[in-house]
């Protein structure tokens, strides 16, 4: 398991939020804005969701974020000639000026507000933007190819931050805003009504960056993304527009977000065979309950050690209790106590990597998988295993990586995340 050493990321010189000209659908040449629209790719449930997006609308996002060809270099290259055609048909224009844009999720009692722009990229250690989850190299190759072929920020990233509670600054301009009328309003499928404005006055986009420039964010959605800008940063010869990327940032101390746990799904390991290979190691006991009913006895057992629900013969099976021997031989023991009792630390460290012995970066042996219910029908219907895990506190993911400790990949899930399609950010050479 490939894991950072604690750094020091005590001092940092701010968040740098830029203005850019957003590309956005000419609502007049698509069906509507729900249609176009798509979760981030990494939530997009290949190939269910896929094939519904596409079917959606015939200029969903998802032709630009998940593009399918047979091989990488045919799915960037369909990427650009998509993004040039749309471009070329004004399917996407560009806003006539420069601005930041306000962006509301309003949806199941959930209120969410933040602020969408080009953030100045910045490595870990120099404390403005902190990572807190390992990335997959695969995956950083992939997004860097898009956005070198597209030559484009497709989607923003999600971000949080602390704010300081006054009613100046960028909270004080959010709320100015989101009194006016909004560029876009559409409601998704999932119920999720979706408005954005775009803040152009030169004196409101002083004071936000002003503001944020006070500020250090987490990145609570979209570590292979930011990873891919740091690596597209380090090809260009500062400065260029690849010194920034777009995000979109929440004050969490006004906007709380939803933490949400990320499953995993093991295609190639049966789970006779998980269950086999856990005897005397961790204790297992059979649930003969319903979905919701089993996650409440995961959330129980969590809150008194490491737990895990596997799924995948019709039946789900909690898994809690390991051996301390167990763990002190396959945990490292040179991290904070905090990193090594998480779930997801126990379920790389040891399962994967000493129990199971399933490579975690090859795509064959393992998928992430945001829905729960989707890690349990997959796994059942393609015989693999369905790791159901229970989600880490915020507070608990902001300490770590405060302290500069990242946590295994997909650790976490923030949410509600920004909607792809609302607003793409064009870069030039």
């Amino acid at each position: 398991m490939n894991t950072a050493a604690p750094r020091d990321v005590s001092a940092h010189a701010g968040l740098d939020l830029a203005p850019f000209r957003g590309l956005r659908y000419d609502p007049r040449r698509i069906g509507s804005l729900a249609a176009v629209t798509s979760p981030p790719y990494d939530v997009v449930v290949r190939p269910d969701g896929l094939l519904h997006l596409e079917s959606a609308d015939p200029y969903n996002i998802v032709r630009l974020i998940l593009p399918q060809a047979t091989t990488p270099a045919a799915r960037t290259q369909q990427a650009a000639d998509t993004l040039r055609r749309w471009l070329s048909e004004g399917i996407l224009t560009a806003d006539a000026e420069p601005g930041l844009y306000v962006y509301e999720q309003r949806g199941e009692g959930l209120l969410q507000r933040g602020v969408i722009g080009a953030l100045r990229v910045s490595e870990p250690s120099d404390g403005v933007v902190l990572p807190h989850e390992d990335v997959m190299p695969h995956v950083i190759a992939d997004r860097a190819a898009l956005m070198r072929a597209t030559s484009a920020n497709l989607e923003p990233l999600l971000l949080t931050y602390r704010g300081n509670g006054s009613d100046v600054g960028t909270r004080a301009v959010i709320e100015r805003t989101t009194e006016g009328t909004p560029l876009l309003c559409t409601t998704t499928e999932d119920g999720f009504c979706h408005r954005l404005w775009a803040v152009t006055d030169p004196a409101d986009l002083a004071e936000i960056r002003t503001d944020l420039a006070g500020h250090q964010a987490l990145i609570a959605d979209g570590h292979h993304r930011w990873a891919t800008y740091l690596r597209l940063r380090a090809e260009h010869a500062s400065p260029s527009p690849w010194d920034y990327g777009l995000v979109l940032l929440v004050d969490t101390a006004r906007y709380p977000l939803r933490v949400r746990a990320i499953h995993r799904l093991l295609h190639r390991l049966p789970v006779a065979d998980a269950l086999s290979a856990l005897t005397g190691l961790f204790r297992v006991r059979d649930l003969r309950v319903p979905l919701t009913k089993a996650r409440e006895v995961l959330a129980d057992a969590a809150c008194t050690g490491n737990a895990f629900l596997l799924a995948g013969d019709g039946v789900f099976h909690l898994v809690d209790q390991p051996s301390p021997d167990l763990l002190a031989r396959t945990v490292p023991a040179d991290r904070p106590e905090a990193w090594r009792t998480l779930d997801a630390t126990v379920l790389h460290a040891t399962l994967l990597e000493h129990v199971w012995r399933i490579p975690e970066d090859s795509p064959e042996h393992i998928a992430y998988i945001h829905d729960t219910a989707a890690a349990v029908e997959k796994a059942e219907r393609d015989g693999g295993t369905a790791v159901l895990m229970h989600p880490v506190r915020e507070e608990v993911v902001r300490e770590l990586a405060r302290q500069g400790v990242t946590m295994p990949r997909k650790s976490t899930s923030f949410g509600p995340k920004p909607a792809s399609g609302l607003v793409l950010r064009a870069l030039t050479s």
